[in-house]
């Protein structure tokens, strides 16, 4: 195609030669349809009880309403998993969160990849946790068991070309944070037992 601004076209465009070697990474199919099932789950009593306990007649736009939000809750759920990805390359990370945020992380600024298996809360399952380690040993990128599988998490060090570090041992959540509580979210640094 050409025109007023040059020449465009639709084909891949290499860079380089070898193009940018661009990897998107997706959650488990299985946790879109889980998302969904968990309020519906919530909102079907719900919409159950006012039907008994109401006058169907008279109160329809108040069933109306609930069975609304419930569907609208629904939808913004499908949306958000839909929405969430991370875009991997040797240039860095790109992740695009379930809530709509856009953080990025650049390959100069990864220290490496440390992988470990930690106890699920209350229980002797562990769940294989993904930490991309800048080089301030902050966490800048994690990838947690529940919701990205291991195949996925398996091309991360391999895309970056970085070392990646495999824990020995599994470990609780708290065992994590007394060693590196930087890896962790905010809400996850501080233990309620104190």
């Amino acid at each position: 195609m050409t025109g007023d601004a040059g020449v465009s076209s639709i084909d891949p465009v290499a860079v380089g030669g070898e193009g940018l070697g661009v990897q998107t990474l997706r959650p488990r199919r299985t946790l879109g349809w889980s998302i969904g099932m968990t309020i519906a789950a919530l909102a079907l009593p719900l919409l159950a009880a006012e039907l008994w306990l109401m006058n169907t007649r008279e109160s329809w736009p108040i069933i109306a309403a609930t069975a609304s939000v419930g569907v609208v809750l629904i939808l913004v759920a499908w949306f958000g998993y839909r929405r969430t990805r991370a875009s991997i390359s040797k240039y860095g990370i790109v992740e695009h969160g379930f809530f709509g945020g856009v953080s990025t992380v650049a390959a100069r600024d990864v220290a490496g990849v440390l992988r470990v298996q930690l106890y699920r809360a209350n229980s002797l399952d562990t769940t294989q946790e993904l930490f991309v380690v800048e080089r301030t040993g902050r966490g800048a990128f994690r990838m947690r068991g529940r919701f990205w599988d291991e195949p996925t998490m398996d091309r991360v060090a391999d895309v970056l070309g970085v070392e990646e570090t495999v824990g020995s041992e599994p470990m609780t959540l708290a065992e994590l944070r007394e060693a590196n509580p930087r890896l962790l979210y905010w809400f996850e640094r501080r233990s309620l037992t104190r």
